[in-house]
């Protein structure tokens, strides 16, 4: 009985490995498309109360002079720079669509599963404003309307992206792998450690 017993736990960790097991592929998916659908939904409804309810050219203060609304339409990348590529930037988002959806799969960590949720619904609320708006498909001008001082005209997608690039950085400067586990520095030859 005592042999068995020490063979199993010779097969299997150590039942005092402080290890923290990496949570399940359903539970990450579960968390990645709940952020990506809260903050895409945020994302599209913000857009639509503030077409609707504010005017080009024209600034209201949210909170004094550090947040204001001030609606503009933008058909190039931040600073309005590349307007004359609209066609390409929609590719482009496409094609980042496309790699993050194919990351997504390998997914476990929640945190990483945070940031991708985030990512997605960021991309996705831009290109739906590149798919659907005018002046047409693949052309369309990305609804913007939150302003900071000395700061481009911004929306909730523009955070989105944000936030999910602070979370991947900090995800990969503690070496948090997509499934949870960490990496782990080389074993030293036995004579180094000795010295």
């Amino acid at each position: 009985m005592q042999a068995a017993r020490g063979t199993s736990l010779s097969q299997h960790d150590s039942p005092l490995d402080d290890t923290p097991s990496a949570p399940s592929r359903g539970r990450a998916w579960t968390v990645l498309l709940g952020v990506f659908a809260l903050f895409y939904a945020v994302d599209q409804v913000t857009k639509s109360v503030a077409v609707d309810r504010l005017v080009e050219s024209t600034e209201h203060e949210l909170v004094g002079s550090l947040l204001v609304l001030h609606l503009t339409r933008n058909a190039g990348a931040a600073f309005s720079t590349g307007t004359a590529y609209t066609e390409l930037f929609s590719c482009v988002a496409i094609a980042a669509v496309l790699v993050v959806v194919w990351l997504t799969l390998r997914v476990r960590d929640l945190w990483w599963a945070v940031a991708f949720g985030l990512l997605l619904a960021g991309i996705t609320g831009n290109l739906t404003d590149r798919l659907v708006r005018s002046p047409g498909v693949l052309r369309g001008e990305v609804v913007d309307f939150l302003q900071l001082p000395h700061w481009p005209i911004f929306n909730v997608a523009d955070m989105c992206i944000d936030v999910a690039a602070v979370i991947i950085l900090a995800q990969a400067f503690r070496g948090v792998r997509l499934d949870g586990s960490r990496g782990e520095r080389e074993p030293q030859p036995p004579e180094s450690r000795e010295r």
